[in-house]
């Protein structure tokens, strides 16, 4: 018996180390039929572990201090600009912490839309897919609670926008905005509690979130394109399922196929085009904050902007942006209610009908069209084009127990398809 052999046998004697490894990776079995939607979620994984190893990083030399320093420039900002210019090597993590904040948005809203292509939230995958959509909430937290930290003018600003529409909410809404300002006004409270929010508090949700996320999906198993059970069909020897593969080492090297891909796209624009023409990282938000400067347009991050402009385009009700708020949020919690919207008689787009496929691509348009007229400043006519695409997204949703019910859907194979 080798040294390496003792050295895991006496670990198994204490720790569940090889029992783990076979029930996850060796001996947790996928349907063989994945494609290129299923490089998503081990690309988010991905970007946390990434996002948390820069964000270790940039904390060594961040200061969450909104007081100005002997230049005249708040000390958060400067001690940003101190990263990029004196820290060796400290633009480079700060850029890709930047970037892997947008990547990871992306990510994870294709991660999204292949679960909405193949049926992934569908019985019995439920709670799979809550716990899917409160790793998104959080990650939202997690995103806006970082945007504010360089405190430049949209970080600033952007803030300011977002807590002072918690003050719409009747009777409650201004000690809301107070309890999370922590303070009358944006300043050195709000960049601290924030602070510790994004460092601490948020991280800690989002990794316990994921390790419930992925103990929920190798409980079920795994969806795939045909949207068939895989353990409906088993070796009646071995009790293996007929189509599925050991996800090591068969889909750990596939997926490395699509990390090397993905670090290839987001080396490019680490060192080519960080900001991504203003969208990853704003212009305005290279000034340092000014209470006293309001910027000629302010607008969220791109991820945001499909609910900014789903908020923008509900018309206030007695001068309070109230009803725009609810809208807002109710476009983000209906997403929880997926499993029970949908009545289909099958989980997969292959075998949807018409109806189903027409209503996904008004979707995604409605959510693109969205995100683009969230940028852009407010007219009339795009008043009315996000008011189109708002309808068109809640119909959706609340379509959706008709249009399913009555598609007319293909019969699923017996067997994955491949």
């Amino acid at each position: 018996m080798s040294s390496l052999t003792k050295l895991v046998g006496w670990i198994d004697a204490r720790f569940p180390l090889t029992s783990n490894w076979k029930a996850h990776l060796s001996e947790y079995y996928a349907p063989k039929n994945f494609n290129f939607w299923y490089f998503f979620g081990s690309l988010a994984l991905l970007v946390l572990v990434m996002q948390i190893i820069t964000g270790i990083f940039l904390t060594m030399n961040y200061m969450p201090d909104a007081s100005l320093n002997n230049s005249g420039v708040p000390v958060a900002f400067a001690s940003v600009e101190y990263i990029m210019r004196d820290v060796p090597w400290g633009w480079l993590i700060r850029y890709m912490h930047s970037t892997g904040a947008s990547a990871f948005f992306i990510v994870v809203y294709l991660h999204m839309m292949r679960g909405l292509m193949y049926g992934s939230y569908r019985k019995p995958r439920e709670l799979l897919w809550i716990f899917g959509m409160l790793i998104y909430l959080a990650l939202m937290a997690e995103a806006f609670m970082g945007y504010l930290l360089p405190w430049g003018q949209m970080s600033f600003w952007g803030a300011q926008v977002i807590i002072n529409l918690f003050t719409a909410i009747p009777f409650v809404g201004p000690d809301i905005s107070l309890w999370i300002r922590g303070d009358y006004v944006i300043g050195e409270a709000t960049l601290n509690r924030f602070f510790a929010f994004h460092v601490i508090a948020v991280p800690l949700v989002l990794l316990g979130l994921v390790v419930a996320h992925v103990l929920a999906l190798h409980e079920v198993g795994s969806n795939n394109p045909d949207g068939i059970e895989i353990k409906k069909n088993k070796d009646p020897v071995t009790h293996i399922p007929l189509d599925g593969i050991p996800f090591h080492p068969y889909y750990t090297v596939k997926d490395i196929v699509g990390v090397v891909v993905f670090l290839m796209v987001f080396s490019a624009i680490v060192f080519f085009a960080p900001d991504v023409g203003g969208y990853f990282l704003e212009a305005n938000n290279f000034i340092p904050a000014d209470p006293f400067k309001t910027p000629p347009h302010i607008a969220p991050v791109w991820y945001f902007t499909p609910f900014y402009a789903i908020l923008r385009a509900v018309p206030p009700m007695f001068g309070s942006q109230f009803p725009g708020v609810v809208a807002m949020g109710v476009a983000v919690m209906i997403l929880f209610f997926l499993p029970w919207l949908d009545r289909g008689n099958v989980k997969s787009i292959r075998y949807r009908g018409t109806v189903y496929k027409v209503w996904l691509g008004l979707f995604v348009i409605s959510f693109i069209g969205l995100g683009v007229l969230g940028v852009l400043p407010v007219t009339p006519l795009y008043t009315i084009y996000s008011r189109i695409f708002s309808v068109i997204y809640f119909a959706f949703f609340f379509l959706m127990p008709w249009y399913t019910k009555i598609d007319k859907t293909k019969p699923e194979p017996a067997r994955v398809t491949g």
